[in-house]
């Protein structure tokens, strides 16, 4: 047997699996070592990722736990990417057109590199304004109404939005709040952009 490197993600998976399962089964390295016929001090090596094993021996080892050599390997493919976790209450603020009239834009990830596919925010209008911004920018906007009552316009066409109404529109046409008819108003906007464009 030959020892492991701390970078072996393999062993270290294996290992994983085999204690979780043994453990949900309610059993003690002693019972897991003696049904598939090794010590338990090999055993607690293996689940500790110290030590290298034959195919035979994890094999024993899947007997003795009743279960497939795959479902042993199972986390041993799993990808690795990249996610974050904005908290209620946590999005960023960020200034756009229309902040200074009572609209608070709530950016939702922002931790994208330099360059960004897609931007979420979660934007409120707390009362009604004597201006409405207009917006134009490429790719593509999904609007999802959580709260309120709005008229929104895109291009020479309005659409009145209510509480789980979803709106997708090209953003390079004119759009924005035409009317605000029931205030507070919460809602979605995904902006997604089909070329990345720079943060």
């Amino acid at each position: 047997m030959s020892d492991l490197s701390s970078g072996d993600n393999l062993g270290r998976n294996l290992g994983k699996s085999i204690r979780e399962i043994r453990l949900d089964n309610g059993l003690t390295i002693a019972d897991v070592a003696q049904l598939a016929g090794i010590s338990r001090g090999m055993l607690s090596k293996i689940e500790n990722a110290q030590t290298a094993t034959s195919l035979e021996t994890i094999s024993r080892l899947a007997n003795a736990l009743g279960v497939s050599l795959a479902t042993l390997f199972r986390n041993c493919e799993m990808r690795v990417g990249s996610s974050q976790l904005v908290k209620s209450g946590e999005g960023m603020e960020v200034v756009r057109r229309g902040t200074k009239r009572g609209h608070t834009y709530h950016l939702l990830s922002y931790d994208q590199g330099p360059k960004k596919t897609f931007e979420p925010f979660l934007i409120t209008i707390e009362q009604e304004s004597e201006k409405f911004p207009v917006f134009e920018h490429p790719g593509t906007e999904f609007i999802y109404m959580l709260e309120g009552c709005i008229e929104y316009r895109h291009g020479q066409n309005t659409y009145v939005l209510s509480p789980g109404d979803a709106l997708t529109f090209d953003g390079d046409i004119p759009h924005g709040p035409e009317k605000m008819i029931q205030c507070p108003i919460r809602f979605l906007a995904v902006l997604m952009y089909q070329n990345p464009v720079e943060s």
